[in-house]
């Protein structure tokens, strides 16, 4: 099975790969280092089940790596 790396985006096989789902140690350490300087977030919700970020009146937007929002 081909799967594509989440960090490069090539696309590499999934079986005896021991880095799976990415290609390389190198893209590994990549997405780990984003992870440890929170440039992902996963982001929680407050006791009434509303986004702790958002604000009065404004529509709830997906947001990039960087926490702007889009669209």
């Amino acid at each position: 099975m081909k799967v594509t790396c989440p960090t490069c985006k090539i696309v590499t096989e999934w079986e005896g790969n021991d880095y799976r789902p990415f290609c390389s140690e190198r893209c590994k350490l990549i997405d780990l280092g984003r992870w440890a300087s929170e440039k992902y977030r996963i982001l929680l919700k407050t006791d009434a089940g509303e986004d702790p970020n958002h604000e009065d009146g404004e529509e709830s937007l997906p947001r990039d790596e960087n926490g702007n929002a889009q669209g």
